[in-house]
């Protein structure tokens, strides 16, 4: 039992006192504010954009940056099994940001293999969440590019 607390006190120490942070955390430090964002393109993808690029809004930056957001999204079939049921999808997600004041163009492309289920509100509902999580990288990927830049 004290060699389990010893562990326990040991990996808190380690982990609080080595610096390590996420990649992803939200970023206190960053050097630009999103103003306005013009949306084309698939819908969903583009709403859950929305809410996340509305997190990189700050009235303290001087970097005011406008954006258009050009976005599609595909579903791939991959594979068909004998009977010609699609077995296997590629969902694709590439959206194209054209930074205003800097006219400059970022493309983000995300993409995953699905399998086809056989209840087809539940891949659905699947593919929504692979929507979002799509939608998540790109917005971290953009915020990266602009805070590097």
């Amino acid at each position: 039992m004290i060699k389990k607390n010893i562990l326990y006190i040991t990996l808190i120490f380690f982990f609080t006192g080595c610096g390590f942070a996420p990649i992803y955390l939200k970023n206190t430090n960053i050097n630009f504010s999103i103003e306005q964002v013009t949306y084309e393109g698939d819908r969903d993808l583009n709403n859950f954009l929305k809410t996340n690029l509305n997190q990189y809004k700050n009235k303290d930056a001087n970097n005011k940056i406008n954006i258009e957001v050009n976005s599609v999204y595909r579903k791939v079939i991959l594979s068909k099994d004998g009977t010609g049921e699609v077995t296997n999808y590629q969902l694709e997600a590439e959206v194209i940001f054209l930074i205003k004041p800097l006219n400059k163009e970022i493309k983000i492309t995300e993409k995953k293999i699905m399998d086809s289920m056989g209840d087809k509100f539940e891949e659905a509902r699947y593919e929504r969440i692979i929507k979002q999580n799509f939608a998540s990288s790109i917005s971290n990927k953009l915020s990266s590019e602009l805070t590097i830049n």
